[in-house]
């Protein structure tokens, strides 16, 4: 084993099945047919056997593999997928549309290779087809998500965030996986201001050299003046205000419902939400079939598509593979190899 580490190396890309239940292995299998794919980025793919037959049978694909069962084993060949089987399940086990702790249990010891080949360096981004939250919290993840859950993982302090990506349009939000009652009270200025410059720091390292951030409101119309609440002038505003002191290109508050009409007109590089849903709503109706999900602040990049697991149509080849094709595409564009000391 090469360690990973050599100078000038390709980068290389740990790929998941997602949920076995989900359309998740025949996409990820469809993805890495493409020869496109495996001529852009080395391919770790990290899956339990039986899960990955039955996304090749699905897919009416058989994937080119060389098998291997630990990462003291890992090499790469040029146009070749290193597939680090996982044994996990037993084929009576896959129910497909339905969440399982069996089926939650092999795309979390999934996630949990893919973070430990990125912690020793093996490999320099990860893409996972799409997770079913309900499945892993049975399978015993106690997070609020996936995220959390590699950031405990990766060790990593502080502020991380889900960015949604469509059509070149980025967005991040202050809070996430919480209860809406529970939204207007963990709004804070230090969250709005993490969540701007966690997206100005992942779109320069996309290549955009100076993102231009629109800020959206909490209230309907951003307060109206303080009429409909006061979150806009006590706290988004002064935060706003906090990131352009810092020479951040950051605008708002702006009402959500018109925030994202000017997004998709060029106006702005990103949108920071202040929940799950106003900036998740848009972002699908922009284009459901291409979005991107980026996780940002870990040490590598971790994407996934935004559609979710689709269990009413797994098993019928029928899903689009395009938005984990965009998933693919950036998470090995922004990959960085690691390189001889």
């Amino acid at each position: 084993m090469d360690g990973g580490k050599n100078s000038g190396r390709r980068a290389r890309v740990a790929v998941l099945l997602g949920d076995p239940a989900g359309i998740g292995p025949e996409i990820a299998v469809k993805l890495l047919a493409r020869t496109q794919n495996t001529a852009a980025a080395d391919v770790l793919l990290i899956a339990d056997p039986n899960v990955l037959a039955a996304g090749e049978r699905v897919a009416a694909t058989k994937l080119d593999c060389l098998k291997i069962d630990t990462l003291d084993a890992l090499r790469f060949e040029p146009g070749r997928i290193t597939w680090w089987a996982q044994p996990t399940l037993a084929a009576n086990e896959l129910r497909p549309g339905e969440a399982t702790e069996a089926g939650g249990r092999a795309a979390l010891r999934a996630l949990d290779a893919a973070v430990e080949a990125a912690r020793q360096g093996l490999v320099d981004a990860i893409v996972f087809a799409p997770l079913n939250k309900h499945a892993l919290r049975l399978a015993g993840m106690t997070h609020e998500d996936e995220l959390r859950f590699m950031q405990e993982r990766f060790a990593v302090p502080g502020f991380v965030c889900e960015f949604n990506i469509t059509q070149g349009l980025w967005t991040s939000r202050v809070t996430s996986h919480v209860p809406l009652r529970d939204v207007a009270a963990a709004i804070t200025v230090e969250g709005v201001g993490e969540a701007v410059d966690i997206i100005d720091r992942a779109l320069k390292s996309a290549g955009v050299a100076r993102p231009r951030i629109a800020v959206a409101g909490l209230n309907p119309h951003a307060g109206d003046g303080g009429s409909i609440g006061m979150e806009e002038i006590e706290i988004i505003a002064p935060a706003v205000e906090q990131c352009r002191a810092r020479g951040v290109e950051a605008q708002g508050p702006y009402p959500s419902d018109t925030v994202f009409v000017r997004a998709k007109r060029g106006d702005f590089d990103a949108v920071v939400s202040m929940y799950h849903d106003q900036g998740q709503i848009a972002m699908k109706l922009m284009g459901f079939d291409q979005g991107v999900t980026l996780h940002g602040g870990l040490p590598v990049p971790v994407a996934t598509c935004a559609s979710g697991t689709a269990f009413d149509i797994a098993g019928k080849g029928i899903a689009n593979v395009e938005g984990l094709q965009q998933a693919f595409s950036l998470a090995a564009r922004m990959a960085t190899p690691a390189r001889a000391a």
